[in-house]
């Protein structure tokens, strides 16, 4: 029973960055009580995938603190929004410390190819405004790909 609450919350996580994705596209924002909503469903899920206290989940908190403290720092330099730095945080709650690093990694590829085509597109339209990229979208393919990974990569 318990799986199948893990598995369901993994669906409703999907949803909710996928909404994220979206909302940041539209608007370039992420609101805080979505970025609040994926935080707070670690809990349940970190209880229906059966994380001990300790060191489990004190561990899945510590990194998703460290990776919200360090995009906090580019938040502060202005190369992050900061829905888009309470997104990764929130969403390092959910993974093990292997797939935060791929998180990192996917999201950092993403965003650069996502800002490459913004750019050109900014540059071809002569737009007078200052390009925002909507980070949110590069994150929301980040946390995809390894939801995905967990359903259809089931040898690795």
């Amino acid at each position: 029973m318990l799986g199948h609450l893990a598995e369901i919350l993994v669906g409703i996580l999907a949803v909710l960055i996928l909404v994220a994705a979206a909302w940041d596209v539209r608007t370039r924002t992420i609101p805080n009580w979505l970025n609040g909503a994926i935080a707070a469903l670690a809990i349940p899920f970190w209880w229906a995938s059966g994380l001990d206290l300790w060191p489990d989940v004190a561990l899945q908190i510590g990194i998703a603190l460290a990776v919200f403290g360090l995009f906090t720092i580019a938040f502060a330099y202005g190369a992050m929004g900061g829905g888009d730095v309470k997104m990764v945080g929130a969403l390092a709650l959910w993974l093990p410390p292997a797939a935060v690093v791929m998180m990192l990694i996917i999201m950092s590829l993403a965003g650069g190819a996502l800002t490459a085509v913004m750019l050109v597109r900014h540059r071809v339209s002569k737009a007078q405004h200052q390009l925002e990229i909507p980070y949110g979208v590069a994150i929301a393919m980040a946390g995809i790909w390894l939801i995905g990974e967990r359903f259809l990569n089931q040898f690795a």
